[in-house]
């Protein structure tokens, strides 16, 4: 297999609608997904679309870590999903910071629907259907999100919570050193 180049924010290819995949058992769809794959090992991320690795089809790969467990969701293994469709369920939505390969170095706070439902085939042709919480939703919502023409930056309500990662980074070891300095409050009198 191979790792494919990423395309990044404002690359034509990341901004309009991917193509149906007209049959998902086909071997250039396996060597795709198989590319897909290399590639997302290689980048270390969560997810993948086609769109991200200049392919115009409805395909998605992802998973979700024991490390990113938030307690609403579940560790997932790698997923194939082509042709994904997804029901919103409840009206819970949920803050989270994101970021993505095709915007490299930069994350933003991005509201996502706590609760999906989300269907697709697999390479084998059978069909998936999931329900998802938590930080399972969210890679589901924000890979398919690339097949629409979306990048999270678009999704985002106040710009101002886009920043570099090194920054967030920063400012979440200064909050918590600042946090560590307070000392207790004494009840006595």
């Amino acid at each position: 297999m191979a790792i494919l180049k990423i395309a990044r924010m404002g690359h034509p290819v990341l901004n309009r609608p991917a193509d149906a995949v007209a049959d998902p058992t086909t071997p250039e769809i396996a060597r795709l997904v198989g590319d897909m794959m290399d590639t997302l090992e290689d980048a270390q991320g969560a997810g993948l679309a086609a769109p991200q690795v200049h392919v115009p089809l409805r395909v998605v790969i992802f998973f979700a870590p024991p490390e990113h467990d938030d307690g609403a969701s579940q560790a997932v293994p790698l997923t194939v999903l082509i042709n994904p469709e997804i029901e919103l369920l409840g009206d819970e939505r949920s803050d989270g910071w994101e970021a993505c390969l095709s915007v490299p170095g930069l994350t933003g706070l991005v509201a996502r629907w706590e609760t999906i439902r989300y269907r697709g085939f697999a390479l084998d042709g059978q069909t998936i259907e999931r329900q998802a919480t938590g930080f399972h939703a969210r890679v589901v919502q924000h890979e398919c999100d690339h097949l629409d023409g979306i990048v999270y930056p678009m999704r985002m309500i106040n710009m101002a919570q886009l920043m570099f990662c090194e920054e967030r980074r920063h400012y979440i070891r200064s909050v918590a050193a600042a946090d560590e300095e307070e000392e207790p409050v004494s009840e006595e009198r």
